[in-house]
């Protein structure tokens, strides 16, 4: 018998590194063929992008002086974000790709963005001190979001663990949407400070927040219910910014304060 020619033996030799996974052939690339072939699903990642130009948009605003268009544009990007997760859901479009790039929009919409905005807004008058307290609010969502995503499986679905970043993200929002007018120094300056680092550190603190996950939103409720909703959007017609900032307020210091009364409940 002969010696097999050095072009077959090469042959098998580029076929067993792609059964391996050496080459892109193998196991790993049949696998980013099949993703590419399979695509993505338009709908729900077209609500997730227009999130990401929202969060976008107000890091432009802030850079203009346009304070107020920039928060809008925050509150915006929170809404689409909701929505993304519940067309996939209603569509039966959920996939992993969604999922990461739905992740990845969260830390430019309501990690990077809201953080530029303050720091524009005043933060940056502070030179080291009006830098870290942005970055302590920017590096709280990434671990934030790197949280959730790794213990989504794992814990109670009625809390979050942390303040959510969207909710963080409405608080220093909020309150840029408010104070923009004012004159950004003395004890102004100090409460932008605890706010936006604060917000921070509550997102990778261990105090739980109510994910309202239990709500069934498909049930019949009572007409009234209707009545409530029109009066909801009535008050925040009236001044838009003081009401969500208001209202998200509330939630951000229910958690402390819920952490504060089951601990004293356990000592009592």
């Amino acid at each position: 018998m002969t010696d097999k020619s050095p072009d077959k033996k090469n042959e098998e030799e580029l076929r067993s590194a792609e059964v391996e996974n050496e080459l892109p052939g193998g196991a790993r690339g049949a696998k980013q063929r099949l993703m590419r072939s399979k695509g993505i699903y338009l709908l729900p990642n077209l609500f997730t992008t227009a999130s990401l130009f929202s969060g976008f948009y107000a890091i432009v605003a802030a850079m203009n002086g346009h304070f107020e268009n920039a928060a809008v544009a925050i509150f915006i990007s929170m809404i689409l974000d909701g929505l993304d997760g519940r067309v996939a859901r209603m569509t039966n479009t959920q996939s992993e790709f969604g999922a990461e790039y739905d992740s990845l929009v969260d830390m430019v919409a309501f990690g990077v963005a809201p953080a530029l905005v303050a720091f524009s807004m005043s933060l940056h008058e502070l030179g080291n001190i009006g830098w870290i307290a942005t970055f302590i609010y920017v590096a709280g969502a990434a671990l934030r979001l790197a949280r959730f995503n790794t213990q989504i499986d794992t814990v109670d679905k009625k809390y979050f663990i942390g303040l959510p970043s969207p909710s963080a993200a409405a608080i220093v929002a909020g309150y840029v949407w408010v104070v923009h007018d004012y004159d950004q120094s003395g004890w102004l300056m100090l409460l932008t400070v605890l706010v936006v680092a604060g917000a921070g550190v509550l997102m990778v603190s261990n105090v739980k927040y109510h994910s309202f996950k239990e709500l069934d939103l498909k049930r019949r409720v009572p007409f009234t219910a209707v009545l409530v909703m029109v009066l909801i959007f009535a008050v925040i017609a009236l001044k838009p910014s003081l009401v969500l900032l208001g209202a998200f307020s509330v939630y951000t210091l229910s958690g402390p304060f819920n952490a504060l009364m089951r601990k004293g409940a356990g000592k009592a």
